[in-house]
């Protein structure tokens, strides 16, 4: 893996950790929206990345060096879909949602979930930071050689 491997890895892993804790917040933000748009409670979003492709050139290069194995270039976010588990019901017949037998549709949201996710996504972006100033160090290293 090459500098510039490293650094787009790290930038694309940083781009899709920030979409997943914006997603993230947003679903703690709306754990408690008993009406869309649409009609019905808010439902959970959920991130769904997959690795990227290296390029026809950086693969060439990679089996001319004899490099193996799959050549990857970092990650993608491929969509933020809707979880479709059934709403949380509650009894409160006073809320102004509230069905005919008295029941709130509360969203599809815990919060236990999303916090452990939150730190997740926390530790894979810190994680890629590390990545990031780890390559910027061996390059700085490598200019101080050339000198």
């Amino acid at each position: 893996m090459t500098f510039l491997h490293a650094l787009r890895a790290s930038a694309t892993g940083l781009t899709a950790q920030r979409v997943r804790m914006d997603v993230i917040a947003n679903n703690v933000a709306n754990a408690e929206t008993t009406r869309t748009a649409d009609g019905g409670p808010y439902k959970r979003e959920q991130v769904r990345f997959l690795p990227r492709g290296a390029s026809p050139f950086g693969v060439m290069l990679d089996r001319l060096r004899g490099a193996s194995g799959p050549a990857y270039d970092g990650v993608e976010v491929t969509e933020v879909s809707t979880d479709d588990s059934p709403p949380r019901l509650v009894y409160d017949p006073t809320h102004p949602d509230a069905n005919e037998a008295g029941y709130v549709a509360y969203p599809n949201v815990n919060p236990v979930t999303e916090m452990i996710d939150m730190m997740a996504a926390t530790r894979a972006y810190q994680a890629n930071v590390t990545v990031l100033n780890a390559a910027k160090q061996m390059a700085l290293k490598a200019l101080e050689i050339g000198k």
